[in-house]
């Protein structure tokens, strides 16, 4: 059993998958820059403005668990699994993710991020 509270382990568990969607995003974002579309910069533009909305929620997820003194800290990973070890007001959880399960996270966080981006307009 957990002691923490819900809220608190969303915004833990955005720690790891934020930067997570940056790097696939960094990584498509490349992609695309060295592909052959005729027409990239609509592309490149989604991308980039989702990666700079991505940034800035990482960087409020990162001084609110720094001021309430939460960590992440990735202790084990191997094929299947990945270990984190979650600090929270002092007490230590480990917590164990199935890989398959974070890339899945990863996949349906740059869906919302890509459709909030393209439904807004």
């Amino acid at each position: 059993m957990t002691r923490i509270p819900e809220d608190d382990r969303d915004i833990m568990e955005k720690a790891i998958y934020l930067p997570m969607v940056l790097t696939v995003l960094n990584r498509d974002l490349i992609v695309v820059e060295n592909s052959p579309f005729k027409l990239k910069k609509p592309y490149l533009d989604l991308i980039e403005a989702t990666m700079k909305e991505i940034q800035r929620e990482l960087s409020e997820v990162k001084q609110y668990m720094k001021k309430n003194k939460l960590q992440v800290i990735e202790t084990k990973r191997d094929d299947a699994f990945t270990m984190y070890m979650f600090i929270y007001k002092g007490y230590e959880e480990n917590h164990n993710y199935f890989n398959p399960r974070i890339r899945n996270k990863v996949q349906e966080l740059m869906e919302v991020y890509l459709l909030k981006k393209h439904l807004s307009r």
